[in-house]
């Protein structure tokens, strides 16, 4: 099996948006799940769409999961 360098999502800002981490690198900031799709394809996952960000238990969804995109009130 191969193994997956760190990826983590960040809780969203105040601003909205949710910063995305791949082996340590900011890939930018996601305002939906198509766009944490697009970075991960860019870092290297190829095939990678919005099903399967998520699906995945490979991603660290810091302060909410794949459904939770605006900033606490």
């Amino acid at each position: 099996m191969a193994a997956h360098p760190p990826i983590v999502v960040y809780p969203p800002s105040p601003t909205g948006g949710r910063r995305v981490r791949v082996d340590g690198e900011i890939l930018g900031l996601a305002h939906g799940l198509a766009d944490v799709a697009e970075f991960l394809r860019r870092a290297g996952l190829e095939g990678i769409d919005e099903t399967d960000v998520a699906r995945s238990l490979v991603i660290d969804w810091r302060g909410g999961g794949p459904d939770e995109w605006a900033a606490p009130t």
